[in-house]
């Protein structure tokens, strides 16, 4: 004969186990809460030595239905699929969100968003933001001359830098 124990932990885990399985069948992933004007829109956001890059990833969405702005140092691509939503009738399953759709990203300071470009290729836009001047990383150069180092290395001399 088997005697069987049970514990309250025993107990309180599977409620546990229990409450996470509803969540999960009732929400699904918690990237896709986000439904409407919340619609999440994957993006990859990169730096250049000249640009900051961001590639949006907008499928069936046309390039004139796509806005972009920048207020001050926030980026927002906005767009709307509802007008691609087909007929109701048979449809089956419906996993595809549609509606609109916002995405804003705050974005590091010293660029210059009046010389950004955007490009839109099978669903990725791609929008360039140049670096200003003032925040691109300078190569110094060193020149060599009278500062050269002697043959045993004594009488040493500072090196005159030149930024280029």
């Amino acid at each position: 004969m088997t005697i069987v124990r049970r514990t309250p932990f025993g107990d309180l885990l599977s409620l546990r186990q229990a409450m996470d399985r509803l969540f999960e069948e009732s929400f699904g992933n918690p990237r896709t809460w986000q439904f409407g004007e919340g619609q999440l829109v994957p993006v990859d956001v990169y730096s250049t030595d000249d640009d900051v890059v961001v590639e949006a990833i907008l499928p069936g969405v046309k390039p004139d239905g796509v806005d972009i702005t920048v207020e001050g140092n926030n980026l927002s691509i906005a767009g709307d699929t509802s007008s691609m939503i087909p007929g109701r009738e048979g449809l089956l399953l419906q996993e595809i969100r549609r509606g609109r759709f916002v995405r804003t990203l705050a974005l590091p300071a010293g660029l210059e968003p009046e010389k950004a470009t955007a490009t839109f290729e099978d669903g990725i836009l791609t929008l360039r933001i140049p670096k200003a001047e003032q925040v691109k990383p300078r190569q110094i150069k060193i020149t060599t001359g009278q500062g050269q180092l002697t043959g045993d290395g004594q009488n040493a001399r500072p090196v005159p830098v030149e930024a280029k």
